[in-house]
């Protein structure tokens, strides 16, 4: 099994995110595209670290706490933890550094339950967007089969190329179509159009879709994300100090981690399993946890840096069966007001790519009941998953009292 379900049960629903920040994604695209249009070789509004402190900020005010109530910080991003906590002014007792939040939240939470500290900010910085930073190619590690995902002995390098071939098995196991595909970026393009923070808000039609250029086949623009500069902050404390706390309190009901590091220089799980197998291991720990099904998910939040995301993740944490997720996904099923609302801020796709930090934060706000013109209705659960660095990620959120 590898965890012990009892121990993790005694955490279940003990931590609470009492607050949440962002920056502005769509002034942060539009100065970024400004900057380099007209050939200055300044970052666009703010750089990593202000970026990243503009989120904290925002958090904070949301939590209704003050700075010293900060006792432990992780940090995502390009920014490093010791800068960070020298700009905002925070000696924590507990830190550590990452770059993804769905692995930084879940030891937040065993911290503050072991009482090593008990209140943590997770914040993350990137201006990634002005620094030109390239995600493939010629950029981070490709000379170094340090990471599957820039190791490249087959001539291509890109995670683009490697989620085109992902999506090729597919259509070769299961005769999935580029049509099917479609309602994935178009949706989430649709919820993005209700998100004034959102950076692309300009609807996608089925034409415009199908007859979109390739990138690398049979991936085409609107499966890609964007990239872009932002900052997030999230912060968690006890479920009882929460109480006293401004916000509906949202719960970390469970989360769950599964590896495939064996053969992952080779793709096998992306050749053939499609990552199946540890989806389904991380999703079990974190039904477990929580105690709850896919039954008992009312909004689903999934890592979206290509479409392909959506549909794999729905096969292999049980929402429909293996090969079954582009046909699930049709209907109005993934809409706001469907049966799964599906990344409902617009996600990678479309409102911004923060390396998932910012699903967490349209978690949070869904449960809160804060969403506005795309709030699902009376929604009480909320899933974040992800499958990528060589293994599967996932997080079940339940609003508190």
């Amino acid at each position: 099994m590898g965890y012990d379900l009892s121990r993790l049960r005694q955490v279940s629903d003990q931590v609470a995110v009492v607050g949440v920040g962002d920056t502005d994604y769509a002034k942060d695209y539009e100065a970024a595209r400004v900057a380099r249009q007209e050939g200055r070789e300044e970052i666009g509004a703010l750089d990593s670290y202000g970026l990243a402190a503009l989120a904290f900020r925002r958090a904070l005010a949301d939590s209704g706490l003050k700075k010293e109530d900060i006792d432990g910080i992780a940090v995502g991003g390009p920014v490093v933890h010791q800068r960070v906590c020298e700009i905002l002014g925070i000696n924590p007792v507990w830190g550590i550094e990452g770059h993804q939040s769905d692995i930084l939240l879940p030891l937040a939470v065993q911290a503050i339950a072991s009482g090593a500290c008990t209140t943590v900010a997770l914040i993350y910085g990137n201006a990634q967007r002005s620094m030109g930073t390239r995600y493939g190619g010629g950029g981070i590690g490709s000379d170094q089969p340090t990471s599957y995902y820039y190791y490249h002995p087959w001539g291509w390098s890109s995670q683009g190329a490697h989620y085109a071939m992902m999506f090729k098995a597919h259509q070769l196991m299961y005769g999935s179509t580029e049509e099917q595909l479609g309602t994935v970026s178009r949706t989430i393009r649709k919820h993005a159009m209700l998100n004034d923070n959102a950076v692309m808000k300009t609807p996608i039609s089925e034409d415009e879709y199908n007859n979109a250029r390739y990138i690398a086949r049979p991936l085409k623009i609107y499966d890609y994300c964007l990239v872009n500069d932002g900052g997030v902050a999230i912060i968690l404390t006890t479920k009882e100090r929460a109480k006293d706390l401004p916000k509906t309190p949202v719960l970390v009901s469970g989360f769950g981690r599964a590896t495939a590091e064996i053969g992952a220089t080779q793709l096998r799980d992306r050749m053939f399993d499609l990552y199946h197998e540890v989806l389904k291991q991380s999703g079990d720990q974190a039904f477990a946890m929580s105690q709850m099904t896919t039954k008992d998910v009312g909004h689903f939040q999934t890592y979206d840096a290509f479409s392909v995301h959506l549909p794999i993740n729905l096969e292999g944490f049980g929402f429909c069966k293996p090969g079954e997720g582009l046909e699930y996904i049709q209907d109005g099923r993934i809409e706001i007001g469907g049966e799964l609302p599906c990344n409902t801020s617009g996600g990678m796709l479309s409102e911004s790519y923060m390396q998932s930090w910012n699903h967490q934060v349209e978690a949070v706000r869904q449960l809160r009941h804060e969403a506005g013109r795309r709030q699902v209705e009376d929604v009480q659960t909320s899933m974040f998953c992800h499958h990528g660095s060589g293994g599967a990620f996932s997080i079940m959120y339940r609003r508190g009292n």
